[in-house]
């Protein structure tokens, strides 16, 4: 706000001095052009004194030439006397150069004044519709990013932020209800937790004092012992029973994967692909095609589609060569695949079949930054748009294949 009001200064500023300079040049041409009159006068002075008379006809000051008289200084216009062979003239003349100067002095400093009021009407206008409100809006993230999202962001009639605030409250409300679902997420994992180890100690010791028994001999009958064995058995099938309740709640869904179906031309998801991706790869020099498609309606969420494109398009420019990455449509009569091709793939087939799982990494990601979620995330998200996501290697060239249930 500060430069904007050293910018708003130096305007102000430069509107002034234009007026002074343009007044002071119309000043100028005015004088000027008030003393011509003397020149006319002149030459019909020499006139007359060669000849006794002079012609004022294409005069365009002077209007009247009269000899002393009666009556000789008594007139409503301005006048020059002058001394002729020993005689006075008057010469009678008007200004309307001075009139016509005044005029065009005025029209100018109108205009001037018209385009310095709408100029600066602009201006504050850019201020306090603009550059005001998005100086209050500026602590929003920073608060955001504290963790402070209690609070909801008051609503405002301007059209220039309107979106934009409805959307930064919308992403404060998601995080919220994201921290509070992983919140009583992870409180019901750690109930979970305790109640399973809670019910895992009757067992175990029953395992113990049958154990403690055993070590000491004291069922010598072979019958007894056998059902001892039994009974160790069981318990220890009923603790595998808890292990497994264990295994299965560290492997539930940890992620919220909301999706909102509906349907979405297939020309609306290509164009955010390549709208967000044309220019970036342009910059890092990599080949971008697109492959010739037909336009139909697709079943899905397509912000979801998005994600998901996005998530296939960010591992080929991580993981390829960054020469060329290729969007193609197999063609398929029951629903609509978009394949993603990139080469200088190094991911061993065999480790093909595990790229979708959670928290699985290649080897050829050892010294790449990632957490393993990408393509998980992916298959889950086509899963429940009815959709499926699977992926082939031909050698060193990837292709990732997202399919879409046509509407």
């Amino acid at each position: 706000m500060k430069v904007f009001n050293r910018i708003f200064l130096t305007v102000v500023v430069a509107i002034t001095l234009l007026f002074t300079v343009v007044n002071m040049l119309l000043a100028a041409g005015k004088t000027d052009g008030g003393r011509r009159y003397r020149v006319e006068i002149s030459r019909l002075v020499r006139e007359m004194e060669a000849n006794g008379s002079a012609d004022i006809s294409e005069c365009e000051y002077v209007t009247s030439v009269e000899r002393c008289g009666e009556n000789f200084y008594s007139t409503d216009s301005d006048y020059v006397i002058c001394e002729i062979n020993g005689e006075l003239y008057r010469f009678d003349y008007h200004t309307n150069s001075y009139s016509d100067k005044t005029y065009l002095t005025g029209i100018v400093n109108a205009a001037l004044g018209v385009l310095a009021i709408l100029f600066i009407t602009v201006m504050l206008y850019i201020k306090f519709a603009i550059l005001t409100p998005f100086e209050r809006l500026s602590d929003i993230p920073y608060e955001l990013s504290k963790g402070n999202l209690t609070a909801p962001i008051k609503e405002t009639k301007n059209r220039f932020f309107g979106k934009f605030l409805w959307g930064i409250d919308m992403l404060r409300e998601n995080i919220e209800q994201q921290k509070q679902r992983e919140l009583e997420m992870q409180k019901e994992k750690k109930t979970l937790l305790l109640s399973l180890s809670h019910d895992i100690k009757t067992p175990l010791s029953a395992i113990k004092l049958y154990a403690a028994a055993l070590s000491k001999n004291l069922y010598p009958d072979t019958e007894k012992q056998h059902k001892i064995a039994e009974e160790i058995n069981e318990k220890a099938d009923e603790i595998e029973g808890y292990v497994s309740q264990i295994i299965t709640a560290s492997r539930e869904d940890f992620l919220s994967l909301e999706v909102n179906m509906g349907e979405f031309y297939l020309s609306e998801l290509i164009e955010k692909i390549t709208g967000h991706y044309r220019e970036k790869l342009a910059l890092i020099k990599t080949d971008f095609m697109i492959g010739e498609y037909k336009n139909c309606l697709l079943s899905g969420d397509l912000s979801r589609s998005v994600e998901v494109l996005q998530n296939v398009m960010e591992n080929a420019l991580k993981y390829g060569d960054g020469r060329r990455v290729e969007l193609s449509f197999p063609e398929d009569d029951e629903c609509v695949q978009i394949a993603i091709t990139n080469g200088g793939c190094t991911l061993g087939k065999d480790d093909l079949p595990h790229i979708f799982e959670s928290f699985w990494r290649g080897a050829n990601a050892k010294n790449i930054r990632g957490s393993g979620l990408g393509l998980y995330i992916c298959r889950q998200l086509m899963r429940r748009m009815n959709g499926e996501i699977f992926a082939k290697i031909d050698d060193d060239i990837i292709t990732v294949t997202a399919v879409f249930a046509r509407a």
